[in-house]
């Protein structure tokens, strides 16, 4: 059983459904209301146990929130909860999208030995265009699982995939010079 199992659900918390992109105003005003059920001054004068459930449940209120108003979070914290996504898994990404990011790779390495403005713009380019490529590909698939629960399993692998490259361009995108 995997450690994101054992934590509380957050979608179970707020009363949502487990969705990619939850309602926010609902998020916001569930955050609101939970943080003022469970502010730690209203419970002062109750027993040390009971201040302690307040005080985890207004952790858990704080971590929800993080979590489910933050698009990448709420992306990686669904699949975890879906049991398709684990800490440090080992995720093979397909050959295709490794070869395309080769190339990005070997451009990087020769920017670094000589600074090329015209080349670092055109490297930029190509991974915005890979960014906007995926985020669109995501998009549409997130919005497929939002809106139909029963064929919401069979979208998570194609979701997943989508995940780690986006993780990985990520990656990329910090190697960039600022310049």
């Amino acid at each position: 059983m995997s450690e994101q199992t054992q934590q509380p659900n957050y979608f179970d918390f707020y009363e949502l459904p487990v969705q990619f992109n939850p309602d926010q105003q609902q998020v916001k005003a569930k955050f609101y209301a939970l943080s003022k059920q469970y502010h730690p001054d209203f419970y002062a004068n109750e027993s040390a146990e009971k201040q302690d459930e307040v005080l985890t449940l207004s952790t858990l209120n704080n971590k929800a929130y993080q979590t489910l108003s933050n698009a990448k979070r709420r992306l990686k914290y669904v699949l975890e909860l879906k049991g398709i996504v684990e800490t440090d898994e080992g995720y093979q990404l397909p050959q295709s999208f490794l070869m395309e990011m080769m190339e990005v790779n070997e451009a990087l390495m020769d920017l670094e030995f000589e600074p090329d403005a015209d080349k670092l713009s055109q490297v930029r380019g190509e991974v915005d265009v890979i960014e906007q490529q995926l985020e669109k590909e995501l998009d549409k698939l997130v919005k497929q699982f939002d809106e139909s629960p029963a064929d919401a399993e069979s979208l998570l692998p194609a979701i997943k995939d989508i995940f780690y490259r986006q993780k990985y361009i990520s990656r990329i995108r910090e190697r960039l010079p600022k310049n």
